[in-house]
């Protein structure tokens, strides 16, 4: 007998679909010799059922080859999943390894045993290259998401539960408030809640997400913990200041907080600021930054600081944050963190302090984390408004005056806190002079000398001039030509609106001495603000 025409159009459907498939899985339906079975349709109704033994070999053959495709084709999916899973667990169990190893590493007392720090750590910091790479450690992310793109400027936090008062709402509010809508596209918060108490940590990111949920939403703020497993041992802690038990607790853990925040934030932005949770900030505290940033181009440096309190105002490079993170945990139970930074900045080759005036950041809180003890620390150099810090664009710096000890030219010229230049008795004629890298609208200039100190080191008789055109000389660079804007009163002078009353760039200003004197000369700050250049 023939099949049915239900049958036939299968074989032929199958047939169409074995070009696309491997040919080690073709379904074949051959017309069988013997077997009764025709690939004409059957025009009798009667005859639609099959007879004959054909119609079962051809039906025990239609079942092998299903079963040796579905078997074929199985295994693929079958052996990926096992690849995938060999894979995750290879990767898993290493992870397991090697944060076992760092935990065992941090709990060795013999390995941190010497305070101060051994000189010897600063050469395996800037020579190891494994110092380079970051801690290893899986955070939780309780608010927010990394956006892809690198900001400006990434502003740490770490925050745990303080037995009375709590400030972080508070200090995140600053940040932003004090922030204009173009400074906030070039900063990010990151806020480590630090603290064990997972309820304690789930209310507070509730306010922090209710307060704060359009800059959540915008990548501006992220809020992190790092499970308490990743910690090293805090209990045993070597009292190397003779500090009570749980004092030591609090600062050696606080150290460890510290790492993986700055561990967290490597990769963030291009700079890296430091501030603790009870403070408040300056107007415009960011434009500060950029115009300190800008004038210390060309100069090397590992930490500046905006405040002279505790862990507060600290910038840094964001190349820096995986050595600091790793220096921290090395030395974790060794002394406290701002005692740390000392060391650590020395190891990298700055030796003196470099802190600008006015501070940037005032300390608010009352209470301290530690035991809820009393705190009134205030920082007098804070200002509110911090837009009358000077610009200083780039330039180099020379005199003829005859200069005492280390307090060369180029220390008027700076805004760190008690620098500046001290010479010896100026003559007639001798000179002060700051030639810019590139010619600059300079809108303000505020030069002042002598000291608190040495009130009688002040320029007597003096002019301010610019220059428009360089020119090279015997004595070196000099502008061809100078138009005075003032003589000095009092030891300083201050003129304004200075690119409306010469009509050009300037490219050299210098101080003149147009009387000698007996006393000493300290030329304290030489302040410049620029304007903006002229639009075509």
């Amino acid at each position: 007998g023939c099949w049915s025409r239900r049958a036939w159009r299968r074989t032929k459907t199958r047939r169409r679909r074995s070009d696309t498939e491997d040919d080690e899985c073709r379904i074949v339906t051959p017309v069988l010799e013997g077997s009764g079975i025709s690939s004409s349709p059957l025009r009798s109704p009667e005859r639609r059922t099959p007879r004959g033994p054909g119609v079962m070999r051809l039906v025990v053959l239609k079942a092998v080859d299903k079963m040796r495709c579905f078997r074929k084709r199985s295994m693929l999916p079958v052996l990926a999943f096992l690849i995938s899973f060999l894979l995750f667990f290879n990767l898993y169990t290493d992870d397991e390894y090697a944060l076992a190893e760092d935990k065992r590493r941090l709990g060795d007392t013999s390995l941190l045993h010497a305070a101060p720090p051994d000189p010897d750590v600063g050469r395996a910091l800037r020579d190891a290259a494994n110092v380079s790479a970051g801690v290893n450690v899986t955070y939780r992310l309780l608010a927010g998401l990394p956006l892809p793109r690198r900001k400006f400027l990434t502003i740490g936090l770490s925050s745990v539960k303080r037995k009375k008062g709590n400030y972080l709402v508070e200090t995140i509010k600053s940040i932003f408030d004090q922030s204009s809508y173009e400074e906030l596209q070039e900063i990010v918060v990151v806020v480590h809640l630090a603290d064990f108490d997972l309820l304690w940590c789930e209310n507070l990111v509730q306010e922090i997400t209710r307060r704060f949920a359009h800059h959540i939403i915008a990548g501006r703020l992220l809020v992190i913990q790092a499970p308490e497993d990743y910690y090293p041992s805090l209990d045993g802690l070597k009292r190397n200041y003779n500090d009570p038990e749980d004092r030591v607790r609090f600062r050696s853990k606080q150290n460890v907080d510290y790492a993986f925040l700055l561990n967290f934030c490597t990769n963030l932005s291009d700079f890296y600021m430091m501030l603790e949770d009870d403070v408040r900030c300056s107007r415009n505290f960011l434009m500060s930054l950029k115009k300190v940033i800008t004038s210390r181009e060309g100069s090397y440096w590992v930490m500046l600081e905006f405040s002279k309190l505790g862990y507060i105002g600290k910038l840094y490079h964001s190349r820096d944050l995986p050595r600091l993170a790793h220096f921290l945990l090395m030395f974790y139970q060794e002394m406290p963190c701002d005692w740390l930074l000392i060391h650590f900045r020395g190891l990298l080759a700055q030796k003196d302090v470099i802190r600008f005036k006015p501070s940037l950041f005032q300390h608010m809180g009352y209470y301290s984390s530690y035991n809820g003890a009393e705190n009134k620390l205030k920082d007098d150099d804070f200002e509110e408004d911090s837009l009358d810090i000077p610009d200083n664009p780039p330039a180099s710096l020379h005199t003829n005056i005859n200069v005492f000890e280390n307090y060369d030219a180029a220390k008027a010229y700076s805004s760190v806190v008690d620098e500046y230049f001290w010479g010896k008795p100026p003559f007639t004629g001798d000179f002060f002079v700051i030639i810019f890298n590139k010619s600059t609208r300079i809108s303000r200039i505020k030069i002042v000398t002598g000291s608190d100190e040495r009130q009688s080191d002040v320029l007597r008789h003096g002019a301010l001039e610019v220059g428009q055109r360089l020119v090279d000389s015997k004595q070196g660079s000099q502008c061809s030509s100078y138009i005075t804007l003032g003589e000095f009163q009092g030891g300083r002078i201050e003129v304004h609106n200075v690119h409306r009353k010469i009509g050009f760039e300037v490219r050299c200003l210098r101080i003149v001495v147009t009387a000698g004197q007996k006393d000493w000369l300290i030329l304290r700050t030489v302040s410049l603000w620029t304007a903006q250049p002229v639009t075509q």
